[in-house]
């Protein structure tokens, strides 16, 4: 894997369930913008083709939550800058960001974000 992405490429996310932050959902059991906020840039695992349920298995041995994914599409569309950033315990570890310069994705991009997320 490299730092290339298609637009058809899922890109996931642990999300805490409600009982644990409830700010993170909303009433009608989508994802909340809070979900998609983090100052160092949202972390993701990037699908490269898997099945759902293989990625969602890999990343519930780490995280606690429900799984939620969004195409590079609609990072791309948002106007996100997406970071292949492995490390050595997750090889399909990556950052999606406000900007090359700014890790937080704006209000606006956590928005579109969480309209396009869907829950595993």
């Amino acid at each position: 894997m490299d730092n290339t992405f298609k637009t058809d490429e899922k890109l996931y996310r642990a999300v805490y369930p409600p009982e644990v932050m409830d700010m993170f959902w909303r009433k009608d059991g989508g994802v909340s913008s809070a979900a998609f906020a983090d100052p160092r840039g949202l972390s993701v695992d990037r699908g490269d083709y898997r099945a759902d349920d293989v990625v969602a298995a890999s990343m519930k041995e780490r995280f606690t939550g429900s799984i939620v994914y969004f195409y590079v599409k609609h990072a791309n569309d948002a106007g996100a800058f997406i970071k292949y950033s492995p490390s050595g315990a997750n090889p399909y570890h990556t950052l999606v960001l406000g900007s090359r310069e700014t890790p937080l994705l704006s209000k606006e991009q956590r928005s579109i974000l969480a309209r396009k997320a869907v829950v595993l």
